[in-house]
């Protein structure tokens, strides 16, 4: 296998996705052959060297698994809340490998929360170089025109920024109410909602319904599944086809 970059070593490993990983060394929370290493451009052989998270080896080479949840509002899409907060990993029971949700999904938004050990993927998923859309069903405040939807379309100023063109279509009208389908490729803290408050309709409901390829279909809310073979053998061809666009530049 050779040497890798320990957080990619760490991300492969199920420990968490690499962002999170680079975070555990920067902490000084991970050693190599008894050292503790807090750089990241530490090259590792996972097969030869000691490699321990907070005290404890890692796993050498453990199963690729990928699971979906259907994420019910008041839960932390994380696998520990220091306030005590119920996470989503408390919905999957019985799940041996360690694994981590992909991507951000707020407390008071419910909806699909991927879930998996597999750090390449899980990269392809979080980073927007990558371009992955995720889909949701938003419910908001008032009754949006097409002028504010192209708003949304074209991009809407926040304050860390100015977002990537979405895509934005209303689904229905109701009362003084509407339901807007939203798709954006990047993970922003609590994008879609500052979006929405950006054009002057703050969101009521928020529900994550669709990521690349997979989708909530047959999940009741507090359910989760296993992707079947394939399903995975998709998941690994959206991945395959997503690296090549982003290093082609497209």
């Amino acid at each position: 296998m050779g040497k890798e970059r320990l957080q990619k070593v760490l991300a492969h490993a199920g420990v968490a996705s690499r962002r999170a990983s680079e975070e555990l060394i920067l902490a000084g929370r991970v050693e190599a052959n008894g050292k503790i290493v807090r750089t990241l451009g530490v090259k590792v052989d996972p097969a030869v060297d000691r490699i321990r998270v907070n005290g404890r080896p890692i796993k050498r080479t453990p199963s690729k698994v990928y699971y979906l949840l259907n994420k019910p509002r008041g839960v932390i899409s994380s696998c520990h809340d220091p306030r005590g907060r119920p996470t989503v990993l408390e919905f999957l029971p019985g799940i041996k490998e360690r694994v981590y949700p992909v991507g951000r999904l707020d407390y008071d938004s419910e909806g699909l929360v991927f879930l998996t050990n597999d750090g390449d993927t899980a990269l392809v998923f979080s980073h927007p170089r990558y371009q992955v859309r995720k889909s949701y069903l938003v419910q908001v405040e008032g009754l949006p025109n097409q002028r504010t939807l192209k708003r949304l379309c074209q991009g809407v100023k926040l304050s860390d920024g100015w977002t990537a063109p979405a895509r934005a279509r209303l689904v229905e009208e109701l009362g003084d109410t509407a339901l807007m389908v939203l798709e954006i490729h990047e993970g922003k803290n609590r994008q879609i909602r500052r979006m929405c408050d950006a054009i002057g309709h703050p969101v009521i409901s928020l529900k994550r319904f669709r990521m690349g390829p997979l989708d909530l279909e047959g999940l009741g809310q507090g359910e989760y599944r296993q992707l079947t073979p394939g399903e995975v053998r998709n998941l690994h061809a959206f991945v395959a086809k997503a690296k090549a666009a982003a290093n082609s530049g497209k």
